[in-house]
C-alpha cells in the first residue's frame, strides 16, 4: 500500500505540474536566462515538495509556488549580474568591416522559446491571457527589466504582470506597502527611460506581415543581401550576442552581413521558422564543408507595419534543443 508520503508527493505533483510553464516564464522575466530559469523552477518544485505537508492553504497553491519561485530568484540574483544585450552596453558601431569582439565572459540575455512556456498554443486559453503573457516576455521588455535592481524587478513583475496586490507583494518581500508602491514607481520611471514604445508592436502577424517575413527568410536562404535589407526599417537595429558590437540602419547592417556572415552563396543557410518571446524567430543552419547543414544561430525578429525594426541574432547552439529543433533541418529544397 502507498505510504502517506507517497500520497502527498503524488498529490503535489498532480496539483503543481500545471503551473510549471508559467513559473518558467516568471523566472525567465526575473533572470533573463532560460537555462537559469529552468534550474530555478526545478529548485522551486523541490522546495515546495519538501514543504508541501506543511502547506496550510492560506493562499492558493499557485500563489504559494510563485512566492517560492520569486524568493529563489531573488536569492540567485544576489550573486549574479544583469544579463545585457549589446545595445545595453554602449552606442552602435559605425565600422561594419571592423573586428567583431566576442565577449564570452558576459552573461548575455537569452531568448525564451515559446514552446517552452506554451506560447505556441492558444487552445483553451483566454485570448487576453495569451496577449498579456506574450507582451510580458518580449525581448525588449525583458532586456529593459535587466536594468532594474532585483527587488524592483520583482515588484514590477508581481504587480504589473501577475496583478498581485501591493499588500501581497509587501508580505512576500517583508516590507511595507508604501515601500512596494515606491519601488513600483521607481521601476516605471526607469522603464520609461529605456523601454521602447509599444505603439508599433505587432501581436499576431497579419497575412501581409507573414508574407513579408517569408520573403525576408527566403532572402537569407538565397543570400540576397539587398533583399534582406529592403525588409528593414530606416532605423533598424541588429545585435548578435556574444559579440559586443551592434549596428543601426540598413546600410551598415547590409555591409556587416556581406563582410562577416560565413554564408556566401545561395543554399549556405537553411532556416526553420519558430518563435521566441512571443515574436517570430528563425533557426538558422549553416552548411559545413561536408555539405551538411548544422545549427548556427537563432534570430528573434521584431516586426512593425513599416518592416523589421530589430534583429537579435543569438549565436548559441545550445538553444536549439530548448526550441525542440532538430540537429539538421528538414530535407526540403531551398526556395
Amino acid at each position: 500500500m502507498p505510504t502517506t508520503t507517497d500520497q502527498t508527493a503524488g498529490d503535489f505533483q498532480q496539483l503543481a505540474d500545471p503551473y510549471r510553464r508559467e513559473l518558467l516564464a516568471h523566472c525567465y522575466r526575473m533572470l533573463g536566462s532560460v537555462h537559469d530559469a529552468e534550474d530555478l523552477v526545478q529548485e522551486t518544485y523541490l522546495r515546495a515538495w519538501r514543504a508541501y505537508d506543511r502547506f496550510e492553504g492560506r493562499s492558493s497553491l499557485r500563489t504559494w509556488l510563485y512566492r517560492i519561485a520569486t524568493s529563489a530568484c531573488l536569492t540567485a540574483l544576489e550573486s549574479r549580474g544583469r544579463r545585457p544585450m549589446p545595445t545595453g552596453l554602449g552606442g552602435p558601431s559605425t565600422e561594419p568591416a571592423g573586428d567583431l569582439i566576442e565577449r564570452t565572459e558576459v552573461p548575455w540575455l537569452e531568448p525564451l522559446p515559446d514552446v517552452a512556456v506554451g506560447g505556441d498554443s492558444t487552445d483553451g486559453v483566454d485570448p487576453a491571457t495569451v496577449v498579456t503573457s506574450r507582451e510580458s516576455v518580449r525581448l525588449a521588455l525583458v532586456a529593459a527589466l535587466q536594468h532594474l535592481p532585483a527587488r524592483q524587478r520583482a515588484v514590477l513583475v508581481l504587480r504589473d504582470v501577475l496583478r498581485w496586490k501591493a499588500a501581497e507583494v509587501a508580505d512576500l518581500l517583508e516590507t511595507s506597502t508604501a515601500a512596494v508602491n515606491s519601488m513600483l514607481q521607481r521601476a516605471h520611471a526607469q522603464l520609461d527611460k529605456i523601454a521602447p514604445s509599444e505603439d508599433d508592436l505587432v501581436g499576431e502577424l497579419t497575412p501581409e506581415l507573414r508574407e513579408k517575413l517569408d520573403r525576408y527568410t527566403d532572402a537569407f536562404e538565397r543570400y540576397d543581401v539587398d533583399a534582406i535589407v529592403r525588409h528593414l526599417t530606416a532605423d533598424a537595429v541588429w545585435e548578435m550576442p556574444p559579440f559586443a558590437a551592434w549596428f543601426r540602419g540598413p546600410a551598415d547592417i547590409g555591409a556587416l552581413i556581406t563582410i562577416a556572415c560565413p554564408a556566401k552563396a545561395s543554399g549556405d543557410l537553411r532556416i526553420v521558422p519558430t518563435s521566441a518571446n512571443g515574436q517570430p524567430a528563425l533557426a538558422q543552419y549553416l552548411r559545413g564543408p561536408d555539405g551538411v547543414h548544422r545549427p548556427f544561430a537563432v534570430q528573434v525578429v521584431t516586426m512593425t507595419p513599416a518592416g523589421i525594426s530589430h534583429v537579435a541574432q543569438f549565436f548559441d547552439v545550445s538553444l536549439f534543443p530548448l526550441f525542440g529543433l532538430p540537429d539538421t533541418p528538414p530535407d526540403t529544397p531551398v526556395r
